[in-house]
């Protein structure tokens, strides 16, 4: 990069950590450090909404994903809308009712304290260590890219967000995520249409479309019922709904954000925000993915992306043998670029014996570069068995690097550490929430003052930071991280989502039942995840369903039980 891209990098993440800091001063008690003094307005709660899900990941992975594989990863979020009218009705007049600080106090209301202690703990566990991955996936990428050291990297972004966060609480997340989303989309708005502008003259965004359409890039619906295949309309309406309604309904890190809304009608019109506008945000972000995609159409891409490990290729023993792929690749792209320009002519003339005939041809020389990259990904095994061969996390920073100009490149890799940092502070926020109200209050110190909470809140926020950043540095070896925060989500989520889903719902059903349950439901959905039998998402559905299910038998079970008298003393 640059000096001005530098500049630009540093200006803006030292402005974030400046505003976080200033806005926040003043907190004097755990309330207005943990939800703010519940006072936001609805746009506000809308934005930390947003910003908390939107992490580094989904901008460096989903343009890689769409280059790779098209728009379908866009259906995964077809059930958050309907997830957002659920919790709208349901989840928020109780949370708000009740004046909870966390989702985790409701279940020993309704339940018992072991429920709630084993929620939490679910919760602690797997925010924990998805946290560790979004501030590990863009240091990883960045420190690759740029050829700065990782641990640096890593230590530069967790620092940042555990500067503000520790000091302001989530007055200062809030805040920072509001100036965040609004940096995040206007430069999202300028990189759409600097990549349209880089396509030859000729090629517009409308040829650009047809062009990645011929090549199957624009699959945005699937209305297959397929059980292999993660990304269809019915994992994303079904599998995506229970994930997002647990996601938003019952981990803490988006409970809080809500939580501060001033009143019911302001949460629930930031959630309904979210609904309406996460969709539209993630398909522009794909959208961009198979923009890319055209370019590389007429400008020659690497065959791999990851730089790093291409290098140690070149300097292996298999040089020749890369060598040799590096000139049929060209030569490929060479027929390719041909036959896209017929392309662009055909669509020009309305031609449809040209695009079929064209599109035919672009699938086999398509299929012929698949297969060069894959004897590529061969070589890079057998030279690094531990070399991580998907490169989709590479694409985007990768082109962005070698295309924008200075100052706009600075920009953008600013946009990935802001993203990055909203959704760390947001997690690493409600991990201190939760350890704060749902153990040191209720196991440790119920008898703590004001001070002793706010002090302990700080503690509490900066051990959870210095841990993600741990886990972070150790993290590895994740192929798309984008899936993997995805995944590991879907391994505690629906068992979480069941006992909330119980607790409303099922009334006859008793603390015990539900503990029960839940334990034998996350040992049933992680038996299913290790053998890689069906699509994650769906574990998200399976693991509420089970949870409901043996609840319900548990319960008959013992209600069956206390209902025989006991005759053992009986003559």
């Amino acid at each position: 990069m640059s000096t001005a891209d530098w500049a630009v990098l540093l200006l803006t993440l030292l402005s974030i950590v400046a505003y976080g800091i200033y806005k926040s001063r003043g907190i004097k008690n755990i309330d207005g450090y943990l939800l703010g003094n519940r006072s936001l307005p609805w746009y506000h709660v809308g934005l930390s909404v947003m910003a908390t899900q939107a992490s580094a990941i989904t901008f460096l992975s989903a343009p890689g994903l769409a280059y790779s594989s098209g728009m379908s990863f866009v259906q995964f979020y077809f059930g958050l809308p309907l997830a957002m009218i659920v919790l709208c009705i349901t989840f928020i007049p109780i949370f708000h009712r009740l004046k909870v600080f966390t989702a985790y106090e409701f279940l020993e209301k309704r339940f018992d304290v072991k429920t709630r202690g084993l929620t939490a703990l679910l919760f602690l566990i797997q925010r924990g260590i998805s946290t560790g991955i979004t501030i590990f996936a863009p240091a990883l990428i960045i420190s690759t890219i740029l050829h700065i050291d990782l641990t640096l990297t890593t230590l530069v972004i967790g620092s940042f967000v555990v500067i503000y966060t520790t000091y302001g609480g989530t007055k200062a997340v809030s805040h920072t995520q509001l100036l965040q989303m609004s940096i995040i989309f206007g430069s999202l708005l300028i990189a759409g249409m600097l990549v349209i502008h880089l396509l030859p003259a000729d090629i517009g965004l409308s040829k650009a479309l047809h062009i990645a359409g011929k090549s199957g890039k624009t699959n945005a619906l699937d209305f297959t019922f397929d059980l292999n295949n993660n990304y269809t309309l019915w994992t994303g309406l079904i599998g995506g709904f229970f994930l997002q309604l647990s996601y938003f309904g019952t981990d803490q890190s988006q409970v809080g954000r809500y939580l501060t809304g001033s009143s019911i009608k302001e949460s629930r019109m930031g959630l309904i925000m979210n609904g309406l506008l996460k969709i539209p945000m993630q398909f522009a972000i794909l959208l961009i993915g198979i923009l890319v995609f055209t370019y590389y159409q007429y400008h020659q891409p690497p065959i791999f992306f990851n730089q790093v490990e291409v290098q140690k290729l070149k300097e292996s023993p298999y040089a020749a043998s890369y060598q040799e792929l590096e000139q049929k690749h060209t030569e490929l792209f060479k027929q390719r670029e041909s036959l896209v320009n017929g392309l662009g002519t055909a669509l020009d003339q309305d031609d449809q014996e040209n695009i079929e005939s064209s599109r035919t041809a672009l699938h086999q020389l398509n299929a012929q570069m698949q297969q060069v990259k894959d004897s590529t990904l061969t070589l890079i095994k057998k030279n690094n068995p531990a070399a991580e061969t998907n490169d989709n996390n590479y694409v985007f920073l990768s082109f962005i690097t070698k295309a924008f100009p200075k100052g706009l490149i600075g920009l953008l890799i600013a946009v990935i550490f802001l993203a990055s940092m909203g959704s760390t502070a947001s997690a690493i926020n409600s991990l201190a929430s939760t350890t704060t109200i749902d153990i040191y209050k209720r196991f440790i110190n119920r008898n703590a003052t004001e001070k002793q909470d706010l002090l302990w809140s700080r503690i509490f926020t900066l051990i959870w930071g210095i841990f993600t950043v741990v886990i972070a540095l150790y993290a590895n070896k994740l192929g798309n991280l984008l899936e993997a925060v995805n995944i590991l989500g879907s391994l505690f989520y629906g068992t979480i989502l069941g006992i909330f889903i119980v607790a409303f719902y099922m009334k006859k059903i008793q603390g015990k039942a539900v503990f029960i349950a839940a334990i034998l439901s996350e040992i049933f959905v992680v038996g299913i995840w290790y053998l890689d039998k069906i699509p994650f998402l769906w574990l998200n559905l399976i693991g509420c369903l089970a949870v409901m299910i043996i609840a319900y038998f548990i319960q008959l079970s013992l209600r069956n039980n206390s209902a025989i008298p006991n005759t053992s003393n009986t003559q």
